[in-house]
């Protein structure tokens, strides 16, 4: 982790300008196709949320304005983020789980199971106090949904990322997903979502790179 030298930092205005508003979020909602994805993950009898969270966690990790934190009126940037997804309950209700982030979709799989489980055995709703590195996602796959906003705090403002997906449905050879990603507007643009979409489909679409 290195803290930005805000003097010279490209988005110092813009970072200036959003933390000044009283909610600086912004959030984008689009559909992605899941259908190459999904048939090599129901091939391979994996678990498709685990890999989707590994998708989302990958493309954001390779981008570092996923990686910016505020912190006060400094901001960080982290090596690595690790996916927070909830997790649910037999009382349907949910826990919190963190999973630390590995390139690699095999390792990862395995940390996956292990803390899925652990959170099951032990469920909570609270982070460790001061953690920041973390990307929050959840799942809704009862709603095909066309929007989505979390509550977030606003003091001290909460700048990590959130990622959720929803319902897939098949519409001819394509199966599409709704994903959300909301974040603070002073770290990053439409145009970085954008990009995180766009990589998120490449991953999407070449299965055979990531799945082995």
């Amino acid at each position: 982790m290195r803290t930005i030298d805000l003097a010279t930092w490209p988005r110092r205005q813009h970072f200036s300008f959003y933390q000044g508003m009283t909610y600086p979020h912004f959030s984008l909602c689009a559909n992605v196709d899941i259908q190459i994805w999904y048939q090599a993950i129901k091939a391979r009898q994996a678990r498709l949320s685990t890999s989707l969270t590994y998708v989302f966690a990958r493309a954001a990790n390779e981008q570092v304005a996923f990686r910016w934190r505020i912190r006060g009126d400094n901001v960080v940037e982290h090596d690595r983020v690790d996916p927070s997804p909830t997790v649910l309950l037999d009382d349907d209700l949910f826990s919190f789980c963190v999973i630390p982030y590995r390139a690699d979709y095999h390792a990862f799989s395995a940390l996956a199971e292990a803390k899925v489980a652990e959170v099951k055995a032990n469920p909570t709703i609270t982070d460790e106090p001061g953690q920041d590195n973390l990307l929050y996602m959840t799942s809704i796959p009862w709603v095909s949904f066309t929007s989505m906003m979390h509550p977030i705090h606003l003091n001290p403002i909460d700048s990590v990322p959130r990622i959720s997906w929803g319902k897939h449905t098949l519409e001819g050879q394509r199966r599409l997903m709704p994903v959300a990603v909301q974040v603070h507007h002073g770290l990053m643009d439409g145009l970085h979502i954008g990009r995180f979409y766009e990589r998120v489909q490449a991953i999407l679409d070449h299965p055979e790179d990531f799945l082995g």
